[in-house]
């Protein structure tokens, strides 16, 4: 039987190409399939997951604030009145987005519009 030429030679040969074979084997499958990530994947994720989770826990805050603001029917009624695209500024406006110590955060507030709009 004939052995194809990648398995002719010598044996070193034959070895370092088997083991770069396999170091890139497992690169690949490892990244691809195994789910592996760099660290500054990992960070962004992680980064992400903390705003989601800020996000989530201040827009029912901001929805009680308006909800429980002077004149809350007829705000909402302009709210539902103005562009989707405007509704985060129209929230960040009002202030119903703004918790003590920090800055308007514009994530809540388009949060706090969207749980707004479904409103009936």
């Amino acid at each position: 039987m004939k052995l194809p030429p990648i398995l002719q030679g010598e044996s070193l040969t034959r070895l370092l190409q088997g083991a770069a074979a396999g170091a890139l084997v497992t690169v690949v499958l490892g990244f691809g399939w195994a789910g592996w990530q760099l660290e500054s994947k990992a960070q962004k994720l992680a980064s992400q997951s903390a705003i989601n989770a800020v996000v989530a826990a201040l827009a029912p805050i901001c929805v009680d604030k308006f909800q429980h603001a002077a004149g809350a029917t007829a705000t909402l009624v302009k709210l539902k009145a103005t562009d989707s695209w405007k509704q985060d500024s129209f929230v960040t406006e009002g202030g119903w987005a703004t918790f003590p110590g920090n800055e308007p955060n514009s994530n809540v507030a388009e949060a706090c519009a969207k749980l707004l709009s479904a409103v009936k």
